[in-house]
């Protein structure tokens, strides 16, 4: 039996003021620190050894990897001092395009309530100059398919250091979810949720505590 672990990244400064994040590189705030080591210590607790690591490009998620990794002391995934993992824009956020940067109440006042709730919650209508979720699992799924899976089916042990919607795309793509049911599936910050597979099928989820 092995191990995917799924963990979006500790809360970003944008995560604090409620903005739009997307693609735009934002700090971990002290509390996503605290949450990053948390996951880390989680992952130790329960003894899971990761082969494979992957994560965006984008800081919260890398420094989320670093952070959860040192503090669970895989040791054995360093070189010269520093975690060997790979980073690609596939996983990056959804881009949320002109609403980047606002808050709710900012994005309700310039476009309304209801138009934003629609590009928030819909599956496939995206904000302006933006991604959809839907355009987010057609970025996420070959990635996952030609990158991530082969690792997987040779039953290895793998953590993704992502973002809310890319890790929602993950768990559509992976048949843990419909892309109907997605939209009320809130995946909070620094907190592992791992997904059992046994001969290359998906058994069992569960937040690790």
């Amino acid at each position: 039996m092995n191990k995917l672990v799924l963990l979006r990244h500790g809360q970003s400064q944008w995560n604090l003021e409620n903005r739009f994040t997307g693609w735009k590189d934002v700090p971990l705030t002290e509390q996503g620190i605290k949450e990053a080591k948390n996951a880390g210590n989680l992952i130790k607790k329960n003894n899971i050894k990761f082969d494979k690591i992957y994560s965006s490009v984008l800081e919260r998620a890398n420094k989320t990897a670093e952070i959860a990794m040192k503090e669970a002391e895989m040791d054995e995934l360093y070189e010269n001092g520093k975690l060997n993992y790979v980073r690609d824009k596939s996983l990056n956020e959804r881009d949320y395009g002109d609403l980047v940067g606002l808050n709710k109440a900012e994005t309700a006042d310039k476009f309304g309530k209801e138009q934003v709730q629609i590009w928030r919650r819909s599956y496939d209508t995206p904000p302006p100059n933006g991604e959809s979720l839907k355009d987010v699992v057609e970025r996420v799924s070959p990635y996952f398919t030609e990158q991530i899976e082969p690792f997987l089916f040779k039953e290895k042990n793998i953590l993704i250091a992502a973002h809310g919607n890319s890790l929602r795309a993950i768990m559509i793509k992976v048949g843990l979810y419909k892309p109907e049911e997605i939209s009320s599936i809130e995946l909070p910050t620094g907190s592992p949720l791992c997904l059992e597979y046994k001969k290359a099928n998906l058994i069992n989820n569960y937040y690790l505590d």
